[in-house]
């Protein structure tokens, strides 16, 4: 735990963050966060997020006219209306669309984290947006869950860099956006942009590295056991 005014950060992941109580800001840069980003951006009505393949065929059954977007393993899904790719939103017209997502770190990160309230989902692409909601409350603790934080086989910088970089600007110090980005791009999962997968397009790194695109945070809440995410100007 790390503390700055009233403020106290904590960091969790997918490991231990049904543990998580009060805010949450749920972390996903490769790709699932971002990728939800640009869905906004397109026109996306909202988000559904969930943990099973099943269960994303069983809402969409549920809910005519929505879309399917997400992965295993960051392999797109057969059945899947979509893959987890920012950058191949561009091929398609969602506005208005509902998108159920499913993907292997960062949607599960929010449907464990049974305890947390407020939940926001954050990656690069907005975070200073996010910043700003947070600082709009009368929140006295933060906890990052970096979703793909896996450290004893080597996975998640990118996602402790965004971490960083969200802490380091609600304390109010600077930060080296360079720095960030080299982090990303050397991390595990970065590397797998390489253009050597046709899974990993290496235009949905440079996707997830436009600093503040979107002015927007991301509101995750539940409704009839359903959690949606909807874009919160900013």
């Amino acid at each position: 735990m790390q503390q700055t005014g009233q403020i106290e950060f904590y960091r969790a992941s997918l490991a231990d963050c049904d543990q998580v109580t009060g805010l949450a800001v749920v972390i996903d840069v490769l790709r699932a966060f971002t990728t939800a980003g640009y869905l906004f951006e397109a026109g996306v009505s909202k988000i559904i997020l969930v943990s099973g393949v099943e269960e994303a065929f069983a809402l969409r059954n549920r809910l005519p006219g929505s879309l399917i977007l997400g992965e295993i393993d960051g392999i797109p899904v057969e059945g899947f209306d979509l893959g987890n790719s920012p950058s191949q939103l561009l091929y398609h017209n969602l506005s208005g669309k509902v998108i159920i997502q499913r993907t292997t770190a960062g949607t599960q990160g929010v449907v464990r984290a049974v305890q947390a309230h407020p939940i926001l989902t954050a990656a690069l692409t907005n975070a200073s947006a996010t910043c700003r909601y947070i600082q709009s409350l009368s929140i006295r603790k933060v906890t990052f869950i970096q979703t793909g934080y896996f450290p004893e086989e080597g996975w998640g910088d990118e996602d402790v860099a965004c971490a960083d970089l969200l802490e380091a600007r609600l304390r109010g110090n600077e930060v080296d956006l360079d720095t960030i980005s080299a982090r990303v791009r050397a991390s595990r999962s970065g590397r797998h942009y390489d253009g050597t997968r046709s899974a990993f397009p290496p235009s949905d790194l440079e996707y997830a590295l436009q600093y503040d695109r979107f002015s927007f945070a991301m509101l995750v809440t539940q409704k009839d056991g359903l959690h949606i995410m909807q874009a919160v100007p900013v």
